[in-house]
């Protein structure tokens, strides 16, 4: 299986034989509060509210809905709802988080408490998914920022947790492209090496669940058309469920280069032979990029599909 667009995705959960329980951290605003009730009225989940009691019976008041005193509980403290509802989780009480009205930081600063948080002694990592109008499916670009920096290990790692949480989803075997800025290995770049490293792992069997491919350029790991004209040849090819990205942080997003170390870029657009889409290309000119610890300056191509 695999989801095509969020609809597919919705009506999967929906055809679930149970509802997951839904830990909500700081539901004191009306947005969240609606948001809930419209998962909970689409048969999705049970919510289970951390939050100022007041404004939420206020907000459950205003909307004329009603959730059982037992699944709310008073944390009129965004630190102390984003731990109620991390314990909750951490406890079995409840499957999942979804974050209210505060900092994305207080609730990770909860989630990745070493006592009291919801990590597992290994690498956490995280991921969203995209739903993109000219791509054929969901993408999921990996990881999110929680890693900024990952070696090979914490790669593995990275793509282990991805591909758990997709086939939880219902995914059978997800595509998995390892992103670098070119897809042939170069002892040069070491992104290139590394995605070979994962793609071996996989195919020895030590990265299971899913189809590694690296390393893979931006452009062969999302289009069909592409992917064939470069000689690319690969069951991902224009197919990737998730990319796994280098580097993350304020950066073009997807491809680790931070602009601010280019001291030229240039912009063109060429069509394609025989018309449809057209390729934007970006290419530093004795640029420096954004330097990983441990390495030196060089300089890249970065292609992105319109």
């Amino acid at each position: 299986m695999v989801f095509h667009t969020f609809d597919e995705l919705i009506a999967h959960v929906k055809g679930q034989p149970s509802r997951a329980r839904m830990a909500v951290a700081a539901a004191g605003d009306a947005h969240t509060i609606e948001a809930v009730l419209r998962a909970r009225a689409e048969g999705m989940v049970t919510p289970i509210l951390a939050g100022d009691k007041a404004v939420i019976d206020q907000a459950l008041a205003e909307l004329g809905e009603h959730i059982p005193a037992e699944d709310t509980h008073d944390e009129p403290d965004l630190a102390e709802a984003a731990r109620k509802a991390v314990a909750l989780v951490r406890a079995g009480q409840a499957d999942f988080l979804m974050k209210g009205k505060l900092d994305t930081s207080v609730l990770l600063k909860a989630v990745v408490n070493k006592e009291t948080g919801l990590g597992k002694g290994g690498v956490m990592s995280h991921f969203t998914a995209f739903e993109i109008p000219t791509y054929h499916k969901l993408l999921m670009p990996v990881d999110g920022g929680m890693v900024t920096y990952p070696t090979l290990e914490q790669k593995k790692a990275i793509i282990e947790n991805t591909v758990g949480a997709l086939r939880a989803m219902g995914y059978d075997c997800p595509k998995v492209g390892v992103l670098a800025c070119v897809e042939k290995l170069n002892p040069k770049l070491p992104e290139t090496v590394e995605g070979d490293a994962l793609k071996q792992l996989n195919q020895r069997g030590e990265l299971t669940g899913c189809v590694v491919e690296g390393p893979t350029s931006y452009d062969c790991a999302v289009s069909r058309e592409i992917a064939p004209l470069k000689g690319f040849e690969s069951p991902c090819a224009g197919a990737c469920d998730v990319l796994v990205v280098d580097e993350t942080g304020q950066n073009y997003p997807g491809t680790g280069v931070d602009p601010q170390h280019y001291r030229h870029l240039f912009h063109r657009v060429r069509p394609r032979r025989g018309g449809g889409a057209a390729h934007l290309l970006s290419r530093s000119v004795r640029g420096q990029p954004r330097q990983r610890p441990g390495r030196g300056p060089g300089q890249r191509d970065h292609k992105a599909v319109l």
